[in-house]
């Protein structure tokens, strides 16, 4: 039998199915390969070896006694460390959690173990999730696996980078305002966000709670779909959970046809300051489409061109209220000499604890929300992603999706944009559209751009709780 690790999640489900490798087997060679090259990537913030080797024993056990077991029982997965696990540290790439071990699980993981899926760890990520290269992480930048001296997205770069290194057939990470999308474009993954609501945010760290979404990572379009299937369904706890049945995501990657499709290319999503080699592999992919009998067209949305500046007031504004929670007083980091009022206990825990990108949003948040400032920035903001949502909804009226390049350029150099605060927010140009819309999207690898040989993405968009469109295309797309 081929490398274990190199082989696809359906591939893994056969085998282990047949019974000719073990769910045990599996694990191991994940976590051999970990072990042994993780030290140059560094994806992973904590690997866990003895549990994720208990969780495949018990799916051994199940498959030896022919319990009935999912289709991904014993496939391993790598996941992002922003989702509590009970008894594994999250931190949430803070230092300000350092330590912190969840007593309790969240939705997505009892999904996961409910299925028999083998969690190999927890993957490395922007603090609080806020960026988009990793490189704001409290403990290391994460490497993109295609070239170590680039970055491989964010804020879920730990999970892209594990399925790129082959760490992990499967992995899971959140998208606030591209967060799963971007690093899966640099990285050569799939990477999908469901619809807002469509998989539980109950055990989910909270960053901007009205867009927040968990979502997978693969390798292939069918795995990812076949992912999305185990962590999506409506939940009782979370109360923006939504109450309708999950769209047949697997079905619709299976089809591979787009023949009758109407496909919109978002026209304001190129053109000047676009890196051509992504543009190249856009529009060869368009021209596959048309191949495949799509009818493409033209559709403009036109408030996308505010998208930037309204996400960086919505999504910090949330951030400032949620992020109150960590004071010092009830969990993680507490500054105190003995000394100290409640006040500069919580100054000086968040001095320590915060990073400078997670204050900068804070900052920019608490003044946006602030008295004389609220209806200026806040309320404005709201009122053009309602704008924008419309534009989407409009243009669902005529095409059935929208495609984009998923990214303006491929992954760039570790260190070049930390300094740079605008030039890494307008890596998310294109995903934060669909974001404040709460409707699906997801990135699928389109080539190599030809300046530097890095992957490149496209971007496929679908109206809200239509997520099998986007499988659709995508299956698609990879098959041809």
């Amino acid at each position: 039998m081929s490398d274990l690790t190199k082989l696809s999640a359906v591939e893994l489900s056969g085998e282990l199915t047949k019974g000719s490798v073990s769910a045990v087997e599996v694990t191991k060679a994940h976590l051999d390969r970990i072990n042994s090259l993780d030290k140059s990537v560094q994806s992973f913030l904590h690997v866990d070896n003895a549990g994720a080797l208990k969780q495949a024993e018990e799916v051994d056990k199940n498959r030896k006694e022919n319990k009935k077991v999912s289709s991904l029982a014993g496939v391993p997965l790598a996941l992002k460390d922003v989702l509590t696990q009970k008894g594994i540290p999250t931190t949430c790439g803070s230092k300000i959690l350092e330590g912190w071990i969840p007593p309790y699980d969240s939705t997505v993981v009892k999904n996961l173990k409910n299925a028999g899926i083998v969690i190999l760890g927890k993957t490395n990520m922007d603090e609080f999730a806020m960026g988009s290269s990793t490189e704001n992480s409290a403990y290391f930048p994460t490497k993109n696996p295609w070239d170590l001296t680039k970055i491989p997205g964010g804020s879920s770069g730990g999970s892209s980078a594990a399925v790129s290194a082959f760490f992990a057939p499967l992995g899971i990470g959140t998208d606030t305002g591209g967060s799963i999308r971007q690093p899966a474009a640099v990285t050569g993954i799939v990477g999908a966000k469901p619809s807002y609501g469509g998989v539980s945010r109950f055990g989910l760290v909270a960053f901007a709670s009205s867009l927040d979404q968990a979502g997978p990572f693969a390798r292939t379009v069918l795995d990812c779909a076949m992912l999305h299937e185990v962590m999506a369904g409506h939940d009782p706890l979370d109360s923006t959970s939504i109450n309708q049945p999950v769209p047949d995501v697997v079905k619709a990657a299976q089809l591979q046809d787009v023949k009758g499709m109407k496909i919109g290319i978002i026209k304001e999503l190129g053109g000047d300051g676009w890196q051509n080699g992504v543009l190249n592999r856009f529009n060869e992919s368009v021209e596959l489409l048309k191949s495949m009998g799509a009818q493409v067209k033209e559709i403009s949305i036109p408030h996308s061109l505010y998208a930037l500046a309204t996400y960086y007031l919505i999504a910090p504004s949330e951030a400032s209220s949620n992020l109150a929670r960590f004071d010092g007083m009830r969990y993680g980091l507490r500054v105190d000499d003995g000394n100290l009022s409640a006040e500069e206990v919580m100054n000086k825990t968040r001095e320590k604890g915060f990073g400078k990108e997670v204050k900068r949003r804070i900052m920019i948040g608490t003044y946006a929300l602030s008295s004389g400032y609220y209806d200026a920035y806040y309320a404005q903001a709201q009122k053009v992603r309602a704008l924008i949502a419309q534009d989407l909804t409009n243009a669902f009226k005529e095409v059935d999706v929208l495609i984009s390049p998923t990214s303006p350029t491929t992954a760039w150099g570790l260190g070049e944009r930390v300094n740079d605060p605008m030039a890494m927010y307008l890596a998310d140009l294109a995903t934060l559209p669909p974001s404040l819309a709460g409707i699906p999207a997801m990135s699928v690898p389109i080539g190599l751009a030809d300046e530097d040989k890095l992957p490149v993405g496209l971007q496929i968009i679908a109206p809200f709780m239509n997520d099998d469109r986007m499988y659709r295309v995508g299956g698609a797309i990879e098959a041809s």
